[in-house]
C-alpha cells in the first residue's frame, strides 16, 4: 500500500514528487524548506525561523498521518553552511522531548530557491 500525503498545512511540491508517502506504518517526508504554507514566502529571518518553519511543515504532514513528532526514526538535515550547525541544533532539538530520532547533518552546495535549510524525515506509527 502506497499512499500520497498531501495537506494545505505544508507547502505544495515545487517538482515531481509528493510531499509525503505514507506505506503501511511508515511515513516517509520529502524534504522541506521553509516555505510557509499559508502565504507561499520564504521564512528566512534567521537560521532558527528556518528551521522553526520547516518543523512546522513536517508536523503538519505527521498529523494528517495520524502521527506527531514522536514518531520521528530517522532525520536528514542539509544545511548550505555548516556554521549555522550550533543554531540549527537548538531550534531542532526544541521539537523533541524524548529520545531524539537517529540523524545526519550535512553542508551542500545548493538547496531548492537557495534556502538555508532542508530536512526530510522517516516516521513509523508504534
Amino acid at each position: 500500500m502506497k499512499k500520497a500525503i498531501s495537506i494545505p498545512g505544508a507547502p505544495k511540491p515545487i517538482g515531481p514528487y509528493s510531499q509525503a508517502i505514507l506505506s503501511g506504518n511508515t511515513l516517509y517526508v520529502s524534504g522541506q524548506i521553509p516555505l510557509n504554507p499559508h502565504n507561499g514566502e520564504l521564512v528566512l529571518e534567521s537560521i532558527e525561523a528556518s528551521t522553526h518553519q520547516v518543523m512546522n511543515n513536517i508536523k503538519a504532514l505527521l498529523e494528517e498521518a495520524g502521527m506527531d513528532i514522536e514518531n520521528i526514526v530517522k532525520c536528514s538535515i542539509f544545511l548550505k553552511d555548516l556554521n549555522d550547525f550550533a543554531l540549527v541544533n537548538q531550534a531542532y532539538g526544541s521539537y523533541f522531548t524524548n529520545t531524539p530520532p537517529a540523524r545526519e547533518t550535512v553542508q551542500v552546495s545548493r538547496l531548492p530557491l537557495d534556502v538555508p535549510i532542508e530536512i526530510s524525515c522517516i516516521a513509523v506509527k508504534f
